[in-house]
């Protein structure tokens, strides 16, 4: 799991340009995921990246 910063998570994949971290709404990973909020921090999560190196959904791992 990424970084958790407010109501966002840094994500990184290796689609990601330069080493930025993609933002990442944390209610679209416990939507996604069905993860507690207070249990995100150090979970392990599968981004789902498409061809086109978009983010397409969240996973547990």
């Amino acid at each position: 799991m990424g970084l958790l910063f407010g109501d966002q998570a840094l994500i990184e994949t290796a689609h990601t340009a330069d080493g930025e971290p993609e933002r990442v709404p944390v209610e679209r990973l416990l939507a996604e995921t069905g993860i507690p909020r207070d249990q995100l921090p150090g979970a392990q999560v599968i981004a789902v990246v498409g061809d086109d190196g978009q983010l397409k959904r969240f996973e547990r791992a």
